[in-house]
């Protein structure tokens, strides 16, 4: 096989061709970081990166093979994990100055269980400035460009991830996801990212081991592969007291299902968020989609209206808990909207927290009645194509101002206030060539469900086959 031909294989069929020797692991290694040496330059996905190790222990895995050993369900398989991740004797800079030469002496849990499962790293993805934001940039690094169009945004926070996939040099990656850090770099970049439910995989280290807010997930370029990377980091651990009885292996079970009369709630714009046409149009046209698979699509949404309120509070009171202690030493060390998040949450007083707990509850409640009756939700993953790469963040869409440099993620961070799994899919492309993704959101703790959907829908438009044009040069 040719290295395009390896890079381009499902990351399910690659873990096949290896285990019955028609592929070996160091084919498989030295096809993807042959790519990485070719496109990596042009777009910026991977920063630390470190192929002799990469090598070494794909020759190792070898040899594992050939003794008939028994091996993990992502068995030789590269990947490279968000620069957010603690990587143990590996770099760990969280995009930011502050840390730009700290190195980890463990490994982040869902790392330890990549490691496990047979997957070998390569490096570390690119991320905004500790993850701030959905546009991938920061003082270390520089910027990720997206590979359809090397002017725009790759997205973010997961950014270097969503274009180390689209490009080829990694068949699954890692991520994590506050207010659609999964899902806006997968729909920018046609590929998939899964947001799962709190708990779904399990987080270690945390310095809030309550906190529900933020998630740690997979992404990949199938919805397959996608379950299959789930599989092997979903479970319980005693490490996470949120984390999930249930084992990570049922998500190895086939995603074939049948969706007659399932009821789909759609909408094109939770009820009145500014939604760029070009985005609205490329949904719309896959409407009849899961009509032809059966279901029952329905316009209607539930009330969001206190989502906005609970997601800032919140998520202000997380970066204060994360970050609170940096900003007196370090302050000239961090970009501003860093700094206006961190004060944010320390300007909140406890009542107002607890009221944002309150309204989330309430919340919760309201899309939980809502969907007794539909099974799923489809909604915009982004309510903006990708813009360009030296714009910070989007200051306004239809001629709507945003208030912060978050507000153009409402589209995601509602779905995060709500606490609900929920999948960004490749949809299809605006004039322009580039992505639209669009946002599957399932019931509480239905990841299986939301695979399931986007699995049928991704089989009837195979729009991930799309490969950015750079790739085929």
């Amino acid at each position: 096989m040719s290295t395009s031909e390896i890079c381009y294989k499902m990351a399910t069929e690659l873990v096949r061709l290896i285990r019955q020797k028609e592929v070996s692991v160091r084919e498989v290694m030295e096809a993807h970081l042959s790519q990485v040496d070719r496109i990596n330059p042009v777009v910026n996905a991977i920063t630390t990166y470190h192929p002799e190790q990469a090598l070494d222990q794909a020759t190792k895995a070898d040899e594992i093979i050939s003794r008939g050993e028994p091996t993990g369900p992502l068995f030789g398989l590269p990947i490279a994990h968000k620069d957010l991740f603690l990587t143990k004797g590996v770099k760990t800079t969280y995009g930011s100055p502050i840390f730009k030469d700290f190195i980890p002496d463990e490994d982040a849990l869902i790392v330890e269980r990549l490691k496990r499962a047979g997957a070998i790293s390569i490096g570390k993805t690119n991320v905004p400035e500790f993850g701030a934001g959905s546009q991938t940039f920061n003082p270390i690094f520089g910027a990720t460009l997206n590979p359809y169009d090397t002017t725009r945004t790759c997205g973010g926070s997961s950014g270097g991830a969503g274009v180390a996939l689209a490009c080829g040099m990694l068949p699954i990656a890692d991520g994590s996801d506050m207010g659609g850090s999964l899902r806006n770099p997968a729909n920018f970049c046609n590929v998939v990212g899964l947001r799962p439910s709190a708990g779904r995989v399990p987080k270690w280290p945390s310095i809030n081991a309550w906190g529900t807010l933020s998630v740690q997930g997979p992404m990949a370029r199938t919805v397959q592969d996608a379950a299959l990377m789930l599989s092997a980091i979903a479970g319980p651990d005693p490490r996470d007291p949120v984390s999930i009885a249930e084992p990570g292996q049922i998500f190895r079970q086939p995603l074939e299902r049948d969706f007659k009369e399932v009821h789909i709630a759609w909408s094109r714009d939770f009820g009145g968020l500014p939604i760029d046409p070009e985005v609205t149009q490329a949904i719309e046209m896959r409407r009849p989609i899961f009509e032809e698979l059966g279901a029952v699509v329905e316009e209607a949404e539930p009330d969001f209206l206190e989502a906005d309120e609970v997601f800032k509070t919140l998520r202000a009171s997380t970066f204060a808990q994360g970050y609170g202690d940096l900003l007196a030493e370090y302050r000239d060390q961090m970009k501003d909207t860093v700094i206006w998040n961190i004060e944010a949450g320390l300007a909140l007083t406890g009542p107002q927290v607890a009221e944002a707990n309150v309204k989330r509850t309430t919340l919760y409640h309201q899309v939980r009645t809502f969907m007794e009756r539909y099974e799923f939700m489809i909604f915009p993953v982004s309510q903006i194509p990708p813009f360009d790469v030296n714009q910070p963040y989007i200051t306004e869409i239809n001629g709507v101002e945003m208030e912060t440099y978050i507000d153009w993620m409402k589209s995601c961070y509602y779905i995060t206030a709500a606490g609900l799994p929920a999948i960004s899919v490749p949809c299809g492309f605006t004039p322009q060539g580039l992505p639209v993704g669009v946002q599957i959101v399932g019931r509480h703790q239905d990841e299986m469900g939301v695979l399931q959907l986007a699995h049928a829908f991704e089989q009837a438009t195979e729009t991930w086959r799309n490969h950015p044009p750079m790739v085929q040069a």
